[in-house]
């Protein structure tokens, strides 16, 4: 895993903020302090780290016109609240992003993009054109190409996540975004995204859909 505290404080720095070292170290503590709520089995400090890994990988080939710096805050923020609570997690992340960049010196018209940015992973649809909501939008799938052991606990972990559900209707909810997910064009909007991982995202949804129907 990345130093995470020396990775806020170099993509905050290169993003124009102008906060004495001090402010923006606590900032990013008090992030990172979310991240790592107890109440987190998938969207944890390795989530996290793992978006901001997907992002370094897709950058180089598959963000042509991305401020990528934008990209990164919006991956420190986009679960920054959760609650399990789909839209107003995502509304309530995007105003703390707000509000932190602001505070931090960064200039208003990218903390408004890492806003918006962070709306976006509500449903995973950027906009035609949106190079930067593709990279981050498929930062945040990459883990669905994930590996066997991997995908395994990425599976688990959400279930512990909805551990309130019973069993039953848990897996018929699951089984709904799956078949959602399959019935997607592309999973990933990046031609690099769609190169690495479209054909491992789809095998382990099929396999983790059968396993629900079984």
């Amino acid at each position: 895993m990345p130093d995470l505290n020396e990775a806020w404080a170099r993509t905050v720095r290169a993003a124009g903020a102008t906060a004495d070292d001090p402010d923006v170290a606590a900032a990013g503590t008090a992030l990172l302090a979310r991240w790592h709520e107890g109440h987190r089995h998938y969207h944890d400090a390795e989530h996290l780290a793992e978006v901001l890994t997907a992002v370094d990988d897709l950058a180089p080939a598959g963000a042509a016109g991305a401020d990528v710096e934008v990209v990164r805050l919006a991956a420190w923020f986009h679960d920054a609240v959760y609650e399990g609570r789909p839209g107003d997690d995502e509304e309530r992340s995007a105003a703390l992003a707000r509000e932190v960049l602001t505070g931090l010196g960064v200039p208003s018209p990218r903390a408004d993009r890492v806003a918006e940015l962070v709306r976006i992973t509500l449903h995973h649809e950027p906009a035609p054109g949106d190079a930067e909501g593709a990279l981050l939008c498929d930062a945040d799938l990459a883990v669905l190409a994930a590996g066997p052991e991997r995908y395994t606990r990425y599976v688990n972990a959400v279930r512990q996540e909805y551990s309130h559900v019973p069993e039953p209707m848990f897996r018929s909810g699951r089984a709904t975004v799956l078949k959602a997910l399959e019935a997607m064009p592309r999973l990933y909007r990046t031609p690099a995204g769609r190169q690495r991982w479209e054909n491992a995202a789809r095998a382990n949804l099929a396999r983790e859909l059968a396993d629900l129907q079984a």
